[in-house]
């Protein structure tokens, strides 16, 4: 799979969420702690964009309806959402943010 570069590390400050278009596919990037995870933008209860929800550790609350996911895992944890959302693999090199969503 190939990585692409979407970010670079200082584009997102720790706690914070940004969105990329990354072929065609809406990433919410996600720095916890200095560790990048980057998951689909879109919450699997009702579509709602999730980067514009809150980042506490490494969970996500979809502004909507207050469902929440690990960014680690992309495991909904609080419902209304039973579905996971899709997780990339994320890679740092220098200063590159690069996410692999082949």
């Amino acid at each position: 799979m190939a990585l692409e570069t979407v970010a670079k590390v200082s584009d997102t400050p720790p706690g914070t969420i940004s969105v990329h278009d990354v072929g065609g596919v809406s990433i919410a990037l996600c720095n916890v702690n200095g560790r990048f995870y980057a998951i689909d933008d879109v919450c699997t209860h009702d579509g709602g964009p999730l980067d514009q929800g809150e980042l506490d550790g490494e969970q996500v609350e979809c502004p909507r309806h207050g469902a929440k996911f690990d960014v680690t895992t992309g495991r909904a944890t609080v419902l209304p959402a039973v579905r996971p959302v899709k997780t990339y693999r994320v890679e740092i090199v220098g200063d590159d943010v690069k996410v692999d969503v082949g």
